[in-house]
């Protein structure tokens, strides 16, 4: 891992708390919370103030989530907005902290000058001791204060405030203004300055979490879902469609329903051929490292010289269907007939625009974890477990092309890779009728296994159009 720390793919992006007045900040705000303090006068913290060092020095590592209860958060400086969270019970937890700083924004700026905001994130269910219990989070729920009690002092004499404007013998109630006139000198004047943190509720329809081996809850889409990661967990749940990672037609077609991904190849805005070629380069060098082949230095050429000395047998399953997809992008090939018991399938989907787009990528970095760049952008837990294992030339491999690539113009290459961003504003609901992922002039729906946007070709006479 320490080759990941020094090019900046692990705890990068982190705040740095060096000077002495944040470090008595952020320890009078650690106290608070946990009871306990630092003695460094240096380390990082992620954008719910958690600290890989602190939790090193305390040996904790989830230290602002204690016996698994609601996630808390120390804010020391709005700038935290930009930084990584390290890590989630939730997937939205991120999405969420981050447009409540944002919509917060000169509220928060005005409360860390003078004082660090600590807070919770708020799932409103007591105890998460079975998978049934995940369909009861629909909302999350953010609380947030200063250490000092700012927004709720500001609150009290907000409230002093309208009762004197409303009753009508206020004037000549003296113990109201004395007690008005004390209360201001704790929380400044709110009419001119006003504390009142906005926007703290959020609904929270599609989420994964880590708990009960990792499942994915997906309930934006017309047919409700839950996919659990480890077939072991596999429990089932009123209401919703349960499957597992094991169960590739039934996933493949249920994406293909719901309208929920969309092929590579065609998509909107992508450089297709670019994204298979590099798709394909991944899984070049993992074969070639596994046969114990040197992949050079890990040019293109080089890879194809490797992968000319391997044994045919060797060669992985997914590279025939990549590459059959990648000849019809740039000259027009045979339409490729590829279903999705085929490795390549889910390798050459991304997910459509709407609410659950960057949950089903995830889902598909699952299906498809050659795709190392995809899986580094959208599930670093797993990717990081996955890096462990590998042989120490694919380890350089892979840090120096998520160096040299994906650091460089981030987001960049993540809307060449899944789409334009969604912004900050809240999700529009999905379509009724959303159409397939290979467009509805193609293919119509049937319940057979899905063969997805590269079934029989489009002006065949015969065969399912599954098939």
């Amino acid at each position: 891992m320490k080759l990941l720390i020094e090019r900046g793919l692990m705890f990068g992006n982190l705040i740095r708390v060096d000077s002495p007045a944040w470090v008595a900040l952020y320890n009078r705000a650690l106290e608070k919370l946990t009871g306990r303090t630092t003695a460094l006068a240096e380390f990082h913290i992620d954008l719910t103030g958690l600290s890989p060092e602190v939790g090193d020095e305390l040996g904790d590592l989830d230290y602002l989530n204690a016996a698994g209860g609601n996630r808390q958060f120390i804010l020391l400086t709005t700038e935290q907005k930009t930084a990584p969270m390290l890590a989630a019970d939730l997937s939205v937890y991120r999405t969420i902290l981050r447009r409540f700083v944002a919509d917060n924004e000169s509220q928060l700026f005005s409360l860390t000058a003078r004082d660090a905001v600590i807070g919770e994130i708020d799932d409103q269910v007591w105890q998460v001791a079975q998978p049934a219990d995940l369909l009861d989070i629909r909302q999350v729920r953010i609380t947030a204060d200063t250490t000092g009690n700012h927004v709720a002092e500001a609150d009290r004499l907000t409230a002093m405030i309208d009762r004197f404007r409303s009753q009508p013998d206020a004037w000549w109630d003296d113990v109201l203004i004395a007690q008005m006139i004390e209360q201001a000198r704790k929380s400044g004047d709110v009419i001119r300055n006003p504390v009142r943190l906005a926007h703290t509720s959020f609904d929270v329809p599609d989420f994964w979490t880590p708990g009960f081996g990792g499942v994915y809850v997906i309930r934006s889409a017309r047919e409700p879902a839950v996919i659990f990661a480890d077939a072991a967990q596999r429990t089932p749940l009123p209401g919703v469609r349960v499957m597992t990672l094991d169960d590739r037609h039934d996933i493949a077609g249920w994406l293909a329903r719901q309208g929920l991904a969309e092929p590579i190849a065609g998509a909107a805005g992508a450089d297709a051929a670019a994204v298979l070629r590099q798709k394909i380069d991944f899984i070049l060098v993992d074969a070639a490292t596994r046969a114990g082949i040197d992949p050079g230095d890990g040019t293109r050429a080089s890879l194809r010289r490797a992968a000319a000395r391997l044994d045919p047998a060797a060669l992985p399953a997914e590279l025939r269907g990549l590459s059959a997809i990648l000849r019809y992008v740039e000259s027009g090939g045979d339409w490729p007939a590829i279903d999705s018991s085929d490795p390549a399938y889910f390798h050459a989907l991304r997910g459509s625009a709407g609410p659950a787009r960057d949950l089903v990528n995830q889902l598909l970095t699952e299906l498809a974890p050659h795709d190392v760049r995809a899986l580094f952008i959208l599930n670093k837990p797993l990717f990081y477990r996955l890096y462990q294992g590998w042989d120490a030339r694919k380890q350089a491999y892979v840090a120096d092309q998520l160096a040299r690539e994906y650091q460089i113009d981030k987001q960049g290459t993540r809307d060449a890779l899944f789409g334009p961003e969604p912004g900050m504003a809240e999700t529009p609901a999905p379509p009724a009728q959303p159409a397939a992922p290979w467009g509805p002039a193609r293919v119509r729906l049937t319940e057979q296994p899905a063969a997805g946007p590269w079934g029989a070709a489009p002006n065949a006479r015969r065969g399912r159009p599954w098939a």
